[in-house]
């Protein structure tokens, strides 16, 4: 049975071609219900919330856990750790501990900004894994990343919607049966896998069309718990995992990873060409 999972990182976000933050939040809610997604995860950037993007950011985070969802933490200020020193990323971690401290739906769970965990140097990586560690968070993985948030940057509300849509599902789909293929050749089986999305209006908007495709394609939609108590969890990888834990665990068993997979150009391309359709 393949398995998945939902994240959204980057809570609060900016306004979008389509909704307004609070207007963005109820569609999702909205739309993970109709999916049947009964626990999503959202990963907080707490200094976000001190922003313009942020006003009316801790009601709209409360919402989603009065819907059934979990959050964790994204950082303070979503710093890249392959440019920041130990010192002051653990720093920064520190200052949106305290932000976390009873919250209901807290999970002590850690999103790495860029999903970099500093893989060219081993000895701040290390630094970086024992800190949180001893502060009780573990590392909120991801398995499958994708382009929703290039997709988020170049939607237009005049485009072809359902064009939109089917690619939006297209763009999630692929992925998830990439590296879930890419699991049974390197670790011998199909692990619950977690999707790297964005709390932004394209996902808002197509969720639950993107779950329908996923069962029809013999997906089972899981909660973010019972992801995280997969065995994947306790492997760390030694490679490079920029596109996750998944793909450092096959580099590390020498299974190369297509990169083209996650076509930048091309789905710029496949943008303009709706936009064009539309007009």
């Amino acid at each position: 049975m393949k398995r998945i999972a939902f994240s959204f990182d980057d809570v609060p976000h900016y306004a979008g071609a389509f909704f307004s933050p609070d207007r963005r939040t109820e569609t999702l809610i909205e739309n993970l219900a109709r999916a049947g997604i009964d626990q999503a995860a959202f990963f907080v950037v707490v200094g976000g919330l001190r922003e313009p993007r942020g006003v009316g950011g801790e009601e709209r985070i409360k919402a989603y856990t009065a819907a059934g969802h979990v959050i964790g933490s994204h950082s303070y200020s979503h710093p890249a750790l392959s440019e920041t020193s130990v010192e002051d990323y653990l720093a920064d971690l520190d200052r949106a501990a305290a932000w976390f401290t009873d919250r209901e739906g807290r999970r002590p769970w850690f999103r790495y900004p860029y999903i970099d965990e500093g893989d060219a140097d081993p000895a701040k990586r290390s630094a970086v894994s024992a800190a949180l560690a001893d502060q009780g968070w573990t590392n909120a993985y991801i398995t499958v990343p994708t382009l929703d948030w290039l997709l988020e940057s170049l939607a237009k509300p005049d485009m072809s919607l359902d064009a939109l849509r089917d690619l939006y599902v297209e763009s999630l789909l692929g992925p998830a049966e990439f590296y879930d293929e890419l699991a049974v050749r390197a670790l011998g089986r199909s692990p619950a896998h977690v999707f790297l999305l964005h709390e932004n209006d394209v996902n808002a908007l197509f969720i639950a069309d993107a779950a329908a495709a996923l069962r029809a394609a013999g997906w089972q939609i899981v909660s973010m718990d019972e992801a995280y108590r997969d065995p994947i969890a306790a492997l760390e990888p030694v490679e490079w995992r920029g596109s996750g834990r998944l793909a450092g665990l096959a580099l590390d068993r020498q299974h190369g990873i297509e990169c083209g997979l996650l076509d930048h150009d091309a789905l710029r391309r496949r943008v303009r060409a709706l936009g064009k359709e539309s007009a």
